[in-house]
């Protein structure tokens, strides 16, 4: 599975604070939650539809899972972003040598692990990988259509 390309902005290029959330979290399995949560709180204030929140919540999830689970990071940070009014971004980044793509995984029937980003892959419009202007490492991200 590879990630698409796309010159989609950075979240960071939204003019307006209003319509983005950062959180910075340290790199445990319990921030996994916080960021969810601070998702899910900002889908209610921008009232979006409940189904995009639910794959919003569930994206933001994933990929900070991944960053907790898979870098070295200490810390990460988490972004939503309202970048268009039909388009929604969703970013992690962590603080880990910057990669080009990320490495393939395919989990057993058995496994409890390795489907977070075929998730991903599956909810989002696109999604990707940058070096991260902010914290000098990876930047993974999803774009979420906004329905009518």
């Amino acid at each position: 599975m590879s990630p698409h390309t796309t010159s989609s902005p950075q979240l960071l290029d939204v003019a307006s604070p209003e319509r983005t959330h950062w959180v910075e979290l340290p790199a445990h399995r319990s921030s996994v939650g916080v960021a969810r949560r601070s998702v899910r709180a900002h889908m209610a204030a921008w009232r979006l539809p409940d189904e995009m929140s639910a794959d919003a919540v569930l994206v933001a999830s994933e990929l900070a899972a991944n960053a907790v689970c898979h870098t070295p990071s200490m810390r990460i940070l988490c972004g939503v972003g309202l970048i268009t009014d039909d388009c929604l971004r969703v970013e992690v980044h962590d603080h880990a040598y910057a990669v080009d793509r990320l490495p393939r995984c395919t989990p057993g029937s058995e496994d409890e692990r390795g489907r977070g980003l075929f998730i991903v892959e599956e909810i989002a419009h696109t999604w990707g990988i940058d070096r991260s202007r902010l914290t000098g490492g990876n930047a993974v991200w999803a774009t979420l259509l906004i329905p009518d």
